[in-house]
């Protein structure tokens, strides 16, 4: 809790860096193995398992198969520590659901037959996700705080 003008308290909101890390390289891995096996071998499936996790862990943060994985077994074994930040959640919850809502619209494409269209969604959350993990830049937050200047969202 940090404490406001006029003796108030206001809880601080956190991020854990390494969370959002696993999150994205769990993303791109599972997303190109998807590619690699292709659609008649399963790799729609998978894409749209993905889709599911992140539906989740947007829904109930904290409650998302990758991030239980990241929090029951990754950490506890020791594999990585938490890195957390000061900051706001919000923007990125909202970029998970944007690479959702692409990765679910990718499944349904590759299980339509629309092979193209779906690896092409796939290629999007992946090339956004890979920015985020090397380059710090979240374009899915970058949109959020657009959105909420041009008077959008809370």
């Amino acid at each position: 809790m940090a404490t406001l003008a006029g003796g108030t308290t206001a809880a601080v909101k956190r991020v854990d860096l390494n969370a959002l890390r696993t999150n994205q390289i769990l993303i791109i891995s599972l997303a190109v193995v998807a590619f690699v096996i292709g659609t008649g071998s399963g790799g729609s499936w998978i894409v749209a398992a993905v889709a599911l996790s992140m539906a989740i862990g947007t829904a109930v943060p904290g409650y998302g198969p990758f991030q239980l994985l990241y929090k029951h077994l990754l950490l506890r074994l020791g594999v990585i520590s938490p890195k957390p930040r000061q900051e706001d959640p919000a923007p990125h919850r909202f970029a998970q659901a944007v690479g959702a809502a692409f990765l679910t619209a990718s499944a349904v494409s590759l299980l339509a037959g629309a092979t193209t269209l779906g690896w092409i969604l796939t290629a999007i959350v992946v090339v956004l996700a890979l920015t985020n993990l090397v380059f710090g830049f979240c374009a899915g937050c970058f949109v959020f705080f657009q959105l909420r200047k041009a008077g959008i969202g809370a």
